[in-house]
């Protein structure tokens, strides 16, 4: 009986000193169908289009080789950026002056996240799902 409760109280004082879990970096939400129409598709009207990716610890996480990817293949990789704790990104669809830490732009001349249905993965460096979001019929943005 001493043996299990020394092993026990182990286990708690183990428990007690571990590091506190760090947040995780999610996808916050998608603006897939911004107010107006699709055509004649202009570089604002694509920039309308985008993507939020939150940090939900305390600490700012390094996204460097993060990658964002659609159900299509299309894949928009992260370059040197510390997102803080508590901060979200954007990611727009069309071009513009990244402005760090809030606003990153794929660069592209056509639409990413259909208007129907869709889905997002995000990768870490290695590869893993760090989370997915996906959405199916109208609206203009699912916060996910």
């Amino acid at each position: 009986m001493k043996r299990i409760t020394i092993g026990l109280m182990g286990i708690v004082m183990l428990i007690a000193l571990a590091p506190a879990a760090t947040g995780a970096i999610k996808i916050a939400k998608i603006r897939f169908n911004p107010p107006g129409p699709d055509t004649p598709i202009t570089n604002a009207k694509l920039n309308a289009e985008w993507i939020s990716i939150k940090n939900t610890g305390n600490s700012a996480v390094q996204l460097n080789g993060w990658r964002v990817r659609d159900r299509a293949g299309n894949v928009f990789k992260i370059g040197s950026l510390a997102l803080p704790g508590g901060a979200a990104v954007r990611i727009h669809t069309g071009s513009g002056l990244d402005s760090f830490p809030n606003h990153l732009y794929w660069g592209r001349s056509k639409y990413v996240w259909n208007n129907n249905a869709d889905s997002a993965t995000l990768r870490r460096p290695n590869g893993r799902v760090a989370d997915r979001c996906s959405y199916s019929g109208g609206g203009s943005a699912v916060t996910c």
